[in-house]
């Protein structure tokens, strides 16, 4: 590329070039390296700065050295498509490619070819971006002993082929390739990749329905995003876990994600993932029925999408407008949205696209299978006269079986529509049942307590406690299951809490066997609160004396982890006289909860759960207390 043409592709003005960097790419076009690696290795921690990567692309061109000149347009071109700048991006990939040819190298031209289908599938060019990923990973698949850089580059391209099949609906397919990628990955030890096809992943399983499959493999993304400190990916993935809160009805959830990703992703320039953010928050207003804002924000979102040109983003912006307008009531406005997003929809996807993306990928797979198709068209030919003769018989016995098809499939969708609506029941009475207004009025009371008698110390150690118990609790309420570490640290963040009204007169201990590591065991969120609220205010509240609650956590057998919970209380039987004398009865609704969380919690193993309540009496008959004994499975 030109000094002309170089000088129109920047950012911000003329920077003074550093005389280090100078010497270093002065040193390094001496030594000419032909590999990826090396010059990757070199100018990594330049490699977001476009100034010191033009000094060097000018550097290598007055030295007619190709290698270095590719490689630093490519770079600047990766970064102009992170900044949705896609046609400057294309000029400088399609230059690094000439480059690359002319020098043929082969790691560089995967390299620039892949770089390129990225580019056009961000613009929704989808027949374009799959020329490019194809051909890169036919030419990377034909190196007999690929450099990691090659390997690299073949999850990219499987990475990319994968997204084509996912805007084909094609997600089994999808995520086969994104599977593929990731046991590379794996091996290659890249956490980069591996937080990208697990966010693949969890995208097609979110378009298939699988919400709970989704939200696993974007926390994995997150968790892998977060250890390499990237921010792009944080925004990509809290965006994507706000959506999916946003299909469970959380909207509250969704903009506690959501909001803080305004300011970052504008501040990155990615305006691909930028217009995603906003127009999922103007949804989240709309459920809440913040009309004013959630059209601000989906408008604002639509206007950086059609300045940007990206179509997706468009379409996605169309369809919430017509929610939008259906959900306030404005029932034309939200007829003609949804008419101008089908439209919009027909043609950023004709016909003619969708049916050349399925001949190129039919005709990459044949060009690998050649006898295998060869086969197969034998046995199209012998199936076509069958069908010839049977068609009248064939086509009755279509309609019956999609007839039977539909029928089955809408009763399993009624069935598990059921079973998920009761799932959600129990866990929301059970945030109830956690976060019941007479908890959080009596601790608060308790602390301020503390606070009137200038007790500060104990206030302040209370106060946290109070906060990271409530914290807790809505972490875990949006989760299926815990382990139980983080069970045992809720429940004693719980009685350090309760035990403020009790004068801190209670002993509460936890004991766990030594053969067990809490870390490895999963039980349902919030599961063992209700019992301990059962022991203080059934058993211990009306007792004089010493108060003790034990929880100790045995290993029954291979299968099984038995919890139990010993009490010194007043026993069951004085515990029922006591309440029926009350004059405000509270009804207790927590242990069976319980019980109903842990029953369905067991249908995942093979062993099933057992509870049994068990009263304790001294040698003389009397009452001592209660034992309640959890058996959990944990195969």
């Amino acid at each position: 590329m030109s000094l002309l043409i170089l000088g129109i592709f920047h950012f911000g003005h003329a920077q003074e070039i550093p005389e280090a960097f100078k010497e270093k790419a002065e040193r390094i076009v001496e030594m000419r390296p032909k590999t990826y690696l090396v010059l990757n290795t070199e100018l990594k921690s330049e490699g977001r700065d476009t100034t010191l990567l033009r000094y060097f692309a000018n550097l290598s061109q007055d030295a007619k050295y190709l290698e270095g000149e590719s490689y630093a347009l490519d770079q600047i071109g990766a970064i102009y498509r992170n900044f949705s700048k896609f046609e400057q991006a294309v000029n400088l990939h399609q230059k690094a490619l000439e480059l690359a040819e002319e020098a043929n190298n082969v790691e560089l031209k995967v390299r620039c070819l892949n770089m390129l289908g990225v580019v056009y599938r961000r613009t929704d060019a989808i027949k374009t971006a799959l020329d490019y990923n194809q051909q890169a990973l036919e030419m990377a698949e034909q190196v007999e002993k690929p450099s990691h850089h090659i390997k690299r580059n073949i999850n990219v391209s499987l990475n990319s082929i994968g997204n084509l099949y996912q805007t084909l609906e094609q997600y089994d397919l999808a995520i086969l390739q994104f599977k593929r990628a990731l046991k590379m990955e794996e091996e290659l030890g890249n956490k980069l990749g591996l937080a990208i096809n697990h966010q693949n992943i969890g995208e097609c399983l979110d378009r298939k329905g699988d919400l709970e499959g989704a939200l696993e493999h974007y926390r994995k993304s997150l968790a892998f995003n977060e250890d390499i400190n990237s921010t792009y990916g944080r925004i990509i993935c809290k965006n994507s876990l706000a959506q999916i809160y946003l299909k469970q009805d959380m909207p509250y959830a969704a903009l506690v994600l959501l909001e803080p990703l305004h300011e970052q992703s504008k501040t990155i320039g990615d305006y691909f993932i930028t217009p995603l953010i906003f127009i999922n928050t103007g949804w989240a207003y709309t459920e809440l029925g913040n009309y004013d804002k959630a059209h601000d924000f989906i408008m604002e979102g639509l206007e950086m999408a059609q300045t940007h040109n990206i179509p997706s983003n468009v379409l996605y912006a169309y369809q919430k407008l017509s929610d939008f307008e259906h959900k306030r009531g404005n029932y034309q406005a939200a007829y003609n949205y949804y008419k101008k997003a089908d439209e919009f929809d027909e043609e950023i996807s004709s016909a003619t696209n969708f049916r050349y993306m399925n001949d190129v990928i039919v005709k990459y797979e044949a060009d690998k299978k050649n006898n295998q198709i060869s086969v197969l068209a034998k046995e199209n030919e012998i199936v076509r006269l069958r069908l010839r003769k049977n068609q009248t018989t064939l086509l009755v016995s279509a309609l019956i079986v999609g007839l039977i098809s539909s029928i089955l499939y809408i009763l399993y969708r009624q069935y598990q529509s059921k079973n998920e609506k009761r799932v959600l029941s129990l866990e929301q009475n059970m945030l109830r049942s956690q976060m019941n207004p007479h908890f959080l009025f009596n601790s608060l009371n308790s602390i301020k307590l503390y606070i009137i008698n200038n007790e500060q110390k104990n206030a302040v150690h209370y106060l946290n406690k109070f906060s990271k118990l409530v914290r807790k609790i809505l972490e875990a309420s949006s989760l299926k299951e815990i382990t139980l570490a983080e069970e045992l640290e809720t429940v004693e963040l719980y009685m350090n809490i309760e035990n403020i009204r009790f004068s801190n007169e209670i002993k509460f201990s936890i004991n766990v066997c030594d053969e067990i590591n809490p870390e490895a065991v999963k039980i349902p969120s919030l599961a063992l609160q209700p019992f301990l609220e059962n022991s203080l205010w059934h058993g211990l509240s009306p007792k004089e004396g010493e108060k003790i609650i034990s929880l100790n956590v045995l290993k029954k057998t291979a299968g099984h982890v038995t919890i139990e919970i010993v009490d010194n209380g007043v026993g069951r039987g004085a515990a029922q006289v006591n309440k029926e004398n009350r004059v405000l009865k509270r009804k207790s609704v927590g242990i069976r909860i319980t019980k109903e969380r842990f029953a369905n919690f067991s249908k995942d193993y093979q062993n099933s759960f057992d509870v049994d309540i068990v009263d304790l009496f001294d040698e003389k008959g009397k009452p001592k207390g209660t034992k309640v004994i959890l058996d959990i499975p944990t195969i």
